[in-house]
């Protein structure tokens, strides 16, 4: 049958999860850091999804579609519940998790900050701004300084540092970074994320700025586990 359904777009798609988390149908998971429509039938036409989207990667189409199965979506929901996983929008970013650590003893002293300069959240901070030139620049995922313990000594030090949550925040990056690059003399570009899928939409939005510089920027990425441990 021919009826309205949903198109996703990936390259318009930065991997936030927020159109999966707001289909209650389930119809819409991530894969491989993307929105796909894994189910037609789960998919009602409704259109929550749309305004969740904060990049427009979802439009509506009318195409050949299996009629929605509203029996199918009920029996989906009550498995995920069974199964103490209901997580329709599938981002391992948004489970609950209990870390258990070993109790240890505090290192005695002060922990210096290597922080340089302030604002750091991505949205805040300008374009132009002295502590730009000749700047080493690390690109951070919100959670990382808290997953990461040796955040300061191991990244912060020596860098000019921007920090984003690519699943909260409205819009891309990519154009606020582009900007910064295209007005300064940055020397280099650190991206540390946590190994979420939703986290990657920093990562490609780094990727995309540095490829728009037309410079040979080196860029790193480093990974951290929702452990705490560096994957990378």
């Amino acid at each position: 049958m021919v009826r309205k359904i949903i198109k996703i777009d990936e390259n318009k798609c930065n991997g936030c999860g927020l159109c999966a988390a707001a289909c209650h149908e389930g119809a819409i998971g991530m894969v491989n850091g993307k929105a796909k429509l894994l189910r037609e039938d789960y998919c009602d036409g409704l259109g929550d999804c749309l305004p969740a989207c904060p990049t427009g990667a979802i439009t509506f189409e009318e195409r050949e579609a299996p009629a929605y199965d509203h029996a199918a979506v009920l029996a989906a929901k009550a498995a995920r519940q069974t199964a103490g996983a209901p997580l329709p929008c599938g981002c391992p970013g948004s489970a609950s998790r209990v870390i258990r650590r070993e109790e240890r003893p505090a290192a005695s002293g002060e922990i210096p900050s290597e922080l340089r300069q302030f604002p750091v959240q991505l949205k805040l901070v300008p374009v132009r701004a002295p502590y730009f030139d000749g700047a080493e620049l690390l690109i951070a995922a919100d959670c990382t300084a808290f997953a990461y313990g040796a955040f300061h000594r191991d990244f912060i030090r020596g860098r000019v540092v921007l920090v984003g949550c690519p699943k909260l925040d409205e819009g891309d990056y990519t154009e606020k970074l582009s900007a910064i690059l295209a007005a300064n003399e940055i020397r280099s570009v650190t991206v540390v994320r946590m190994e979420v899928p939703c986290c990657g939409g920093i990562q490609r939005a780094a990727e995309a700025a540095v490829a728009a510089s037309g410079r040979k920027i080196p860029l790193k990425v480093s990974v951290i586990g929702i452990d705490g441990q560096l994957r990378s």
